[in-house]
């Protein structure tokens, strides 16, 4: 049994250091001073560093105008916006009010100018229709929470080696710090102020979190703090930087528990509705949620025979089972009212559904519908062209017996002819072709000739005659 035990301590041990061994952060560590002045050195926005900035939000405005990815992710790769985030994190660490201050008078800037860039973009720009990527930065959720903290704590982990990686800009996509300061700018120029609350918001609890991974990795790695001469300069700096820390991390651990709320909630509401909300000859056309911390409810639309209002009473009586207490549940059908008829509300909602399917359709296809509008008109005015190119050969052979009544058949065309000299030369001719009933003279073809000239007010006829 003694042996056991020691041979488990000495697995134990041996497991510990492996750990140990992996996870070290020494190893390849820079220079404590190093990574401090590389870090400071991006807290300033300044020349190259603000032009850059602006150029970066003009290109992700586009890419956000024009639902791009790609050119998003390529903005989020020349931004700089990480430097003063971090530079928050690293003097929180270092009990460096200064850099502390500093760095939120950059951001102030950082942010002022990227959100006035932006909405002076969408205020010239032809397109003001929010698209899907712009929506995406309004409503944050738990998992931009998580995003931020891990991306935050992979970047200050990358800036402290030696050897400088590709993961600072991998967690400036990541934790997309760009896009929802574009997204406020086109909430300001087009006066969507949902729009600039909700985008705001997501910067807000992005920029706390990487600078709360920021100040718990320098402390992990231990940084020296700033030390001071002052006695009482150090208690009262320290006492800013405190009361700094604590009103920061107070609305943002707020604002984090209420994400998180909400995203239990939609969770639970989802469930709800796929096991409680599914009835035969019925289906869900819309869902909506309502959360704001004292008012929950879920909407939900049906399409198709009505709901009965015990069927109802019976999922309201479930919501308490899926975590769901207090949650007000509304109901809409496609119907005026039980005691009346369905059908013809239910006709009419499926008229208003094909009717915006219809619409949507058309607008999300009008380029090319347009294109073949174009190519429609074109081939009209072709066929018109063509009709006024063809003859009356039936009146014309009825006519030709008056003057020549030897004529038995009777064809008329036009062709291309091109010059066996100069194969670039071409000339189109009317080709009439006549079959007379005995062989005839050179007058009757003279004479044939000279009427089919006059008659189809063509100068250019040659006579093929059989």
């Amino acid at each position: 049994m003694t042996e056991r035990k020691v041979n488990f301590n000495l697995l134990l041990r041996y497991f510990r250091l492996f750990l140990k061994d992996r996870f070290n952060l020494d190893e390849d560590r820079a220079a404590e001073q190093e990574t401090i002045e590389e870090i400071k050195k991006g807290v300033v926005f300044r020349g190259a560093n603000l032009w850059i900035l602006i150029f970066a939000i003009l290109v992700a405005s586009v890419g956000l105008n024009v639902n791009s990815t790609a050119v998003i992710i390529g903005a989020m790769l020349i931004s700089p916006l990480m430097g003063p985030i971090m530079g928050v994190g690293l003097g929180i660490g270092i009990n460096d009010f200064q850099l502390i201050v500093k760095a939120l008078r950059n951001l102030g800037i950082a942010v002022a100018m990227s959100v006035l860039t932006s909405a002076f973009y969408f205020w010239i720009s032809p397109l003001d229709d929010a698209q899907s990527e712009l929506l995406a930065r309004t409503s944050p959720t738990l998992w931009d929470v998580l995003i931020a903290l891990f991306g935050g704590l992979a970047g200050i982990v990358a800036g402290s080696r030696k050897e400088k990686s590709n993961a600072i800009p991998g967690v400036a996509i990541a934790t997309a710090l760009m896009p929802p300061l574009c997204t406020a700018g086109f909430g300001l120029a087009t006066g969507q102020w949902n729009y600039f609350f909700g985008a705001f918001y997501l910067f807000f609890i992005n920029s706390v979190f990487i600078s709360f991974s920021t100040y718990l990795i320098v402390r992990l790695l231990k940084y020296r703090k700033k030390e001071f001469v002052d006695e009482v300069r150090e208690r009262r700096v320290r006492f800013y930087i405190y009361t700094f820390a604590l009103l920061t991390c107070l609305p943002s651990s707020y604002t984090a528990y209420n994400v998180v709320m909400k995203s239990f909630f939609e969770q639970n509401a989802n469930i709800f509705i796929s096991r409680e909300l599914q009835f035969d000859n019925c289906q869900i056309i819309n869902r909506q949620y309502t959360f704001d911390g004292k008012t929950k409810g879920i909407e939900v639309t049906f399409f198709g025979e009505p709901v009965t209002p015990e069927q109802i009473q019976k999922a309201k009586d479930k919501l308490d089972q899926y975590h769901l207490p207090g949650v007000d549940l509304v109901i809409r059908q496609g119907y005026i009212a039980p005691e009346e008829n369905p059908l013809p509300s239910l006709e009419q909602l499926n008229n208003q559904m094909r009717v915006g399917i219809i619409e949507d359709l058309y607008k999300k296809n009008e380029e090319i519908l347009k294109g073949k509008d174009d190519k429609i008109q074109f081939l009209e005015a072709e066929i018109l062209r063509l009709r006024s190119r063809e003859m009356p050969i039936a009146e014309l052979a009825q006519e030709v017996k008056v003057i020549n009544n030897n004529v038995q058949e009777l064809a008329i065309a036009p062709t291309v002819v091109s010059s066996v000299m100069d194969s670039l030369t071409y000339d189109t001719v009317y080709l009439a072709y006549v079959k007379f009933n005995r062989s005839a003279r050179r007058q009757e073809r003279s004479q044939v000739e000279d009427w089919l000239k006059i008659r189809t007010k063509k100068d250019k006829i040659k006579l093929v005659v059989d």
